[in-house]
């Protein structure tokens, strides 16, 4: 019997496959020995690609990674066909015919794509109405009331088209709903769409060429440490900043630490400047941010990355 690793500190960077959710997956890498584990940006079971997996100390660093960096997606839709969760696990609500349709009209339809826009939120998703998950009250039969969000989308293309079926990547702000996008487009055009594949080929800061596979993760719980990445390269513009064991003990009370230019050189005081202290050891000891306190510039704690 394998002996499991000890309880990791920082990123897994996994190829979710086609099929589970993403919650089932972290609960088969839970099994590893890792009590304390979490994720940031949730796939569809539908989806595959990069989901970042949290572990130990990481788990406190999920709405910076959330906050700080875009994701890339490569998706398929198909025209004429919408379904009740805009996507092909959904069930079919309406066909059209599509033969009015071009290449060159789904080419003009995604790059309207671009800019910030207000998306409406699928009504089979995790977003909450008064503490209910939207898909619970839509399984439930329930009406679901209608919400939208702020989106930004930086690059959209379309990579190939066969009609009914294209193709396209796009590279967006956290929390885009490609499902939602293939819906719009299909809408636009007077014949609904539905998104029937996709892949998450990059989430900030991490590519699909770091991942890996869940199969292979599961079958090699001794190697799970070679392959977790350390939270300083997971902010990776974040500057490090080296605290002494004096300054660290007072930090995990909650004492600020002063403002030192001569240790910061390359970034000049400007309050809320953001970055990771470091112990003598290297090891990460909180996130932190610069503020003025009691007329003096001060670095506080953002959110410790020790054991409370």
């Amino acid at each position: 019997m394998a002996v499991l690793p000890a309880q990791q500190h920082g990123l897994l960077v996994l190829n979710k496959p086609q099929g589970p959710t993403s919650a089932q997956c972290i609960a088969r890498v839970k099994r590893l020995g890792q009590k304390k584990i979490g994720h940031a940006g949730t796939l569809d079971p539908m989806a595959r690609g990069v989901l970042l997996v949290l572990l130990g100390h990481a788990t406190k660093i999920s709405g910076h990674l959330m906050a700080d960096g875009e994701k890339v997606y490569l998706g398929t839709l198909r025209l004429g066909t919408t379904t009740d969760t805009w996507d092909a696990e959904g069930s079919v609500t309406a066909t059209a015919p599509y033969d009015h349709v071009t290449p060159d009209d789904i080419r003009r339809e995604v790059e309207n794509w671009l800019g910030s826009t207000e998306q409406e939120v699928p009504p089979y998703s995790a977003a909450k109405h008064q503490g209910q998950p939207l898909y619970k009250l839509s399984r439930a039969g329930r009406e679901t009331p209608v919400k939208t969000k702020t989106v930004e989308i930086s690059r959209a293309q379309v990579v190939s088209c066969d009609l009914p079926s294209a193709t396209f990547r796009v590279t967006c702000s956290s929390g885009t709903y490609i499902r939602s996008l293939a819906h719009s487009l299909g809408m636009r055009l007077g014949c609904g769409a539905m998104l029937t594949e996709l892949t998450r080929e990059y989430s900030h800061p991490f590519g699909i060429d770091e991942a890996h596979e869940l199969d292979a993760v599961l079958a090699e719980p001794e190697r799970l440490p070679e392959r977790v990445i350390p939270v300083t390269r997971a902010l990776p513009h974040w500057p490090k900043l080296r605290i002494s064991a004096v300054q660290e003990a007072g930090v995990r009370n909650g004492m600020t630490v002063p403002y030192i230019p001569e240790a910061m050189a390359e970034l000049p005081f400007a309050e809320g400047l953001k970055a990771i202290m470091l112990a003598p050891d290297d090891t990460p000891v909180a996130l932190a941010e610069t503020r003025i306190v009691n007329a003096q510039p001060v670095w506080t704690v953002l959110r410790g990355l020790w054991s409370q």
